[in-house]
C-alpha cells in the first residue's frame, strides 16, 4: 500500500510543513490542515502490488521489499523497517501504509517543529561555537547529508516503589577549655517513596545509537499528537525493531537510577552519608509506540565522516565534533600561565603583608 498526498489544485505532491503544521504543496502553495481534513481513502491511497523478481533468492527477499511509485512507476527498494521515504527517481514523498498497520501502527507522533533550513543554520552555529574545534571546521559547507527521520520510541508509564537505608553522621567541632572537641553523632536514616513516571522515552531502532538518542532528551510532550499518516510525508520513518517487553530491562535500570537519586536527594544536613541497603521495584503500567523527530547530520571533514543528531522538535544537538590539538595546547597553556601569574601575585601580596 503506497500512499502519496496530491494537491487538489495542481496535482503536485504535498509534504508536511514544520512551519505551519500542515500539508504543503510547494508547487502552488496550497495547504491542507492535517487534524481536521477528511481524506477520501480511495482517492489518497493507491494499492501497489509488491514487486518480486524471480531471480532474487529467499534470503534477499527477506531483507528488502519493493514497491512502485505512483508518480513515475519506478520500483522503490526499501529495507523492511522503512515506513516512509522518497522516490529516488522523481523525489516524491512516499508512505508505505501497510507497514504502519496493526501492531506496527504508532500511537503517538511528535511532528517536526524545525525545518531543514533551520536545522542547517542551527547546526552551523553550534559548530562555530566550539572553542576547541579546528578553525576550518565550518569555513565551508561540508554537510554531506541531512535526513529528517522519525525514530521509533516506546514511551513508558511506570510505577516505582523505593526504600533506602543509610548510615549518616553529623560532626561538630568546638573548643572546650584547652581542648578542641570533635563530636560525632551517628544516625540510621530510612527513606521510602512511591513514584510514578510518565512517558519515559526509549528508542526502539537497532540502527540508532542508544547513547546519542538518550542525549536528545527531553522532548516537549505538549506537541505529542495522535498518529496520522500525513505527518510522515516528506520525511523518512522507521518502525521498531524491539518490542516494549524487549526494552523494559533498559528502562527499568534507568528509572531505578532516578528513584535512587530522588531518595538520596532527600537526605540532607549530614556530614557523611553511606547507603548500605536499597530496594527498588519498578512496575510497568503502559507502553505507547511513538515516532519522534530527529535530524541526522553527516558532516565531512578532512576525509572523515562525523555523525550528529538534532532533536527535530527542540533543536538540541548532540555528537562529538573534531578537536584541534593546537587549540587544546593553547588553552591549557593559557590556563597554566594565568595560574602562575595569580600564584605569583598572591605570593607577593602575602610577602608584603608579612613585612
Amino acid at each position: 500500500m503506497v500512499v502519496q498526498y496530491k494537491c487538489p489544485c495542481c496535482g503536485a505532491d504535498m509534504k508536511f510543513d514544520s512551519n505551519t503544521g500542515k500539508l504543503l504543496c510547494e508547487s502552488c502553495g496550497y495547504t491542507s490542515d492535517i487534524d481536521t481534513m477528511k481524506r477520501n481513502e480511495e482517492g489518497n491511497t493507491t494499492s501497489s502490488e509488491e514487486y518480486t523478481n524471480s531471480t532474487h533468492n529467499t534470503s534477499y527477499e527477506s531483507k528488502v521489499n519493493q514497491y512502485v511509485c505512483n508518480n513515475c512507476g519506478a520500483v522503490l527498494i526499501t529495507e523492511p523497517d522503512t515506513t516512509a521515504t522518497s522516490c529516488n527517481f522523481c523525489g516524491a514523498p512516499v508512505v508505505l501504509a501497510d507497514r504502519l498497520s496493526g501492531e506496527s501502527s504508532p500511537y503517538y507522533i511528535i511532528p517536526f517543529q524545525i525545518s531543514k533550513t533551520q536545522a542547517q543554520e542551527a547546526f552551523k552555529k553550534w559548530c562555530k561555537n566550539g572553542r576547541l574545534t579546528p578553525k576550518g571546521f565550518m569555513t565551508a559547507d561540508r554537510i554531506k547529508s541531512m535526513t529528517g527521520l522519525y525514530v521509533p520510541f516506546w514511551l513508558y508509564d511506570l510505577h516505582s516503589n523505593g526504600e533506602l537505608n543509610a548510615a549518616c553522621t553529623r560532626v561538630r567541632t568546638y573548643e572546650q577549655g584547652d581542648y578542641i572537641v570533635t563530636e560525632t553523632q551517628h544516625y540510621n536514616v530510612y527513606r521510602s517513596a512511591d513514584l510514578t513516571y510518565l512517558k519515559i522515552p526509549v528508542d526502539a531502532s537497532e540502527k540508532m545509537n542508544d547513547g546519542l538518542m538518550d542525549k536528545l532528551e527531553p522532548f516537549d510532550y505538549r506537541n505529542l499528537k495522535p498518529f496520522n499518516l500525513p505527518y510522515l510525508a516528506g520525511y523518512t520513518a522507521e518502525k521498531y525493531n524491539y518490542t516494549d517487553e524487549d526494552l523494559f530491562p533498559r528502562v527499568q535500570n534507568r528509572v531505578a537510577d532516578y528513584v535512587e537519586t530522588y531518595l538520596r536527594s532527600s537526605i540532607a544536613g549530614y556530614s557523611s552519608v553511606n547507603v548500605f541497603n536499597r530496594r527498588i521495584h519498578i512496575k510497568p503500567k503502559n507502553a505507547f509506540y511513538a515516532l519522534l523527530p530527529v535530524w541526522l547530520v553527516c558532516y565531512d571533514y578532512q576525509d572523515s565522516e562525523h555523525v550528529f543528531a538534532m532533536n527535530g522538535e527542540t533543536g538540541k544537538i548532540v555528537g562529538r565534533p573534531p578537536l584541534s590539538k593546537g587549540k587544546i595546547a593553547s588553552w591549557f597553556g593559557g590556563i597554566t600561565v594565568a595560574s602562575f601569574i595569580i600564584i605569583k601575585i598572591i605570593a607577593l601580596l602575602m610577602g608584603g603583608g608579612l613585612l
